[in-house]
């Protein structure tokens, strides 16, 4: 099951983190996998990662706010493998605010990169996605949940969420799918180091999920996993909450 040998996958934001898992898990079943970081030059050893893996990767510059470099991002992506089967738009980030202290400067990072970054990074996939292709977006629990200091963020997941549904309507005359994935507080070196420095805070989450354990990043690695499969062909517009039961309150 979850055979995808021969499929060519792109990870956006794979050189680390829950992206890092993906991109290894992808290659786990069979894929080659594309990653992008912001420089570049740091997705290039998980790419040798996975081509000691015996698959084939690619470590690209994207900046998914910018026009000019997703254009040249999947220029290259074009020239290198001419076609993609798998996209992940996993390429994010938040900036923690509560209404009273949101800044227009936070909101439009957050907001372009975890939401327009999405849209336009799939609008330029489109020429090389295969008919039959896979979109997965990495969302969030707080796209369907609230959470206080996640003004920007719950905003932007939250598109995201409804986003699956657009795009999966006007994809599906191809039998592209489109999914997504929403996990809750996932363990990275990131949120490590946020809860070295306040316990109380990992405390607090592991207290709100029934499961009793954060989420590490191969949890929703293997949500995507499963989207992009040939077992996931009759599932489209969906997200799958990754949350440890945090979302069943």
């Amino acid at each position: 099951m979850f055979d995808l040998a021969g499929k060519r996958a792109l990870v956006t934001g794979g050189s680390r983190g829950i992206g890092r898992a993906i991109a290894l898990a992808l290659a786990s079943v069979g894929a080659d996998v594309a990653i992008t970081s912001r420089k570049g030059d740091d997705a290039e050893p998980l790419a040798r990662e996975i081509r000691a893996m015996g698959r084939r990767s690619l470590a690209l510059l994207l900046e998914v706010r910018n026009a000019a470099s997703i254009r040249v991002c999947f220029d290259r992506l074009g020239r290198e493998w001419g076609s993609l089967d798998i996209l992940v738009n996993n390429a994010g980030t938040n900036v923690p605010q509560d209404l009273s202290s949101l800044d227009e400067t936070a909101w439009d990072t957050v907001v372009d990169t975890d939401l327009k970054g999405v849209a336009f990074v799939t609008k330029a996939a489109l020429d090389l996605l295969a008919d039959g292709g896979r979109v997965i977006n990495v969302a969030s629990i707080y796209g369907v949940v609230g959470r206080v200091q996640r003004v920007a963020y719950s905003a932007a997941k939250g598109g995201i969420v409804t986003m699956t549904k657009s795009l999966a309507l006007e994809l599906a005359s191809r039998g592209i799918t489109v999914n997504a994935v929403g996990p809750s507080l996932i363990e990275t070196d990131l949120t490590r180091d946020r809860m070295a420095r306040d316990p109380a805070f990992r405390e607090d989450e592991v207290a709100r999920t029934p499961l009793g354990r954060l989420g590490m990043p191969e949890d929703a690695a293997a949500a995507v996993v499963y989207f992009a499969s040939t077992e996931a062909a009759f599932v489209t517009g969906q997200t799958l909450l990754v949350d440890g039961g945090t979302s069943a309150h």
